[in-house]
């Protein structure tokens, strides 16, 4: 039988592996998730809410444990891989503590003589697979308001982080949530291929827009939805009239996340050419001041990449920006007493559209910096890309914010130091960034059949 091999980024050694889903084992297991999902949604949302209630405790039970699993797994920081554990469970808690507000039915008409009302049912059986970058909230966020709606789930995490998706299972069989509710398949991208041809009733994926568009293509086959969470190539326009040094660390934190492996992280910085100056030689001061080292450590700041060759695209990339003439300001290098997929945090002008750099997503530690004069300008630098899923705006005018936030083509906008990720408000892209959103009553009515009642009084 095939296996995965999980590997530490830290270092390359091994972790441990698992044995890879067979073609047998993820039909029989979407067999069950068929069976089990006309009880589940039956008895009701107070009910499954009541089950999947047992769930958070064991989460913060096994927080430690799978905050170090995620550190040598795919190589987050220690302090923000409890971060994210943490902000997973906040996110579940506030889908169940909200969940009835927004399924309850909605009376749409009414008179003396009849009431039409819409009421919201389970899609049925729902494959989720997630990315390896955030391997608790991802899953949280894809899986859990499929559960609290009546779905059940057959879900695959990325291959880089087998062992956490191994994890993920026992937690659930510990649980109080029924057998067949939730299952698990393992695997790379053939077996996710083997699992989105089964008898299914909805796709959820994050991960890249590539792949999104081959699973678009065989959820239209099917004629079946598709929810995608996907790249992001986001833009941070930096005005004549922001505050540097009140937004520094917010350009920072937005950027350098977990390596520079964040989706909507910022990836393109266009900055006024009267701040450009300043704001180059202090984001240079920040990076430069950060500890990079072997993820499980606690005084880490900047972490490995995912695996060797998320680090050889990236000097790849940065390859390409030099031989067309970019200036690496600090950074463009592999650290020296470090052998894992390590990467030093770079900064780069001179940046030209041609370059690799400004034209696919980045996703590592390297921000192209380049400068504008007019507004006009910032918007079109910022727009000029095929994806759309976060922005960032730095700026004391709030009109100007407000009339920049509408013409920019994200998802999402945020205004220097306010971070939209709230589990009130929806998530997601436009463009090549995906198609629905997660989170919020948003979220919850993607994953809906919304069904009309029309009744006599």
């Amino acid at each position: 039988m095939a296996k995965l091999i999980s590997t530490n980024p830290s270092n390359y050694e091994i972790l441990g592996e698992v044995e890879t889903s067979t073609e047998k084992e993820i039909q029989d297991k979407v067999k069950k998730a068929h069976a089990s999902q006309k009880e589940w949604h039956s008895i009701g949302l107070s009910r499954r809410i009541e089950f999947l209630k047992s769930l958070l405790p064991l989460f913060t039970l096994q927080k430690e444990k799978l905050a170090l699993l995620a550190s040598r797994e795919m190589g987050m920081p220690h302090s923000q891989a409890i971060d994210d554990v943490n902000s997973g469970i906040e996110y579940f808690s506030w889908y169940l503590e909200n969940a009835e507000q927004y399924l309850k039915p909605e009376v749409t008409f009414e008179d003396e003589n009849e009431i039409h009302k819409v009421i919201y049912e389970p899609k049925g059986v729902v494959v989720v697979i997630v990315p390896w970058n955030f391997p608790f909230s991802n899953f949280i966020w894809q899986v859990g308001q499929n559960l609290i709606v009546g779905n059940t789930v057959v879900f695959k995490h990325s291959e880089e982080t087998q062992l956490f998706g191994k994890e993920i299972e026992k937690i659930f069989a510990d649980s109080k949530v029924p057998s067949g509710v939730f299952s698990e398949v393992y695997g790379d991208g053939k077996v996710g291929d083997m699992l989105v041809h089964q008898d299914i009733n909805m796709i959820c994926f994050t991960g890249s827009s590539k792949v999104g568009k081959q699973l678009y293509k065989i959820g239209a086959e099917k004629f079946i939805p598709v929810l995608m969470e996907l790249g992001g190539s986001a833009p941070g326009i930096v005005f004549e009239d922001a505050d540097v040094d009140k937004v520094i660390e917010s350009i920072y934190f937005n950027k350098f996340l977990n390596c520079g492996q964040v989706c909507d992280g910022l990836k393109r910085l266009i900055v006024h050419e009267s701040k450009f100056d300043e704001v180059v030689e202090k984001l240079k001061r920040i990076v430069e001041s950060k500890k990079i080292g072997v993820a499980e450590d606690k005084e880490t700041e900047i972490g490995p990449l995912v695996a060797k060759r998320q680090l050889e695209l990236l000097q790849k990339q940065v390859e390409d920006a030099i031989s067309k003439g970019a200036e690496v300001i600090t950074g463009g290098k592999t650290p020296e007493n470090l052998k894992g997929a390590f990467y030093v945090p770079t900064l780069i002008t001179k940046v030209s559209r041609d370059m690799r750099v400004w034209q696919e997503e980045m996703f590592g530690p390297v921000l192209p910096i380049v400068s504008f004069k007019t507004y006009d300008e910032a918007i079109e630098l910022a727009n000029d890309t095929k994806y759309g899923l976060g922005s960032y705006i730095f700026t004391e005018d709030k009109q100007k914010f407000e009339k920049a936030s509408v013409e920019i083509k994200t998802g999402m906008v945020s205004h220097n130091n306010v971070i939209y990720l709230k589990p009130c408000n929806p998530f997601g892209g436009n463009k090549d960034s995906g198609l629905g959103r997660e989170h919020g009553k948003y979220g919850f009515h993607e994953l809906c059949q919304i069904k009309i009642i029309a009744m006599e009084k």
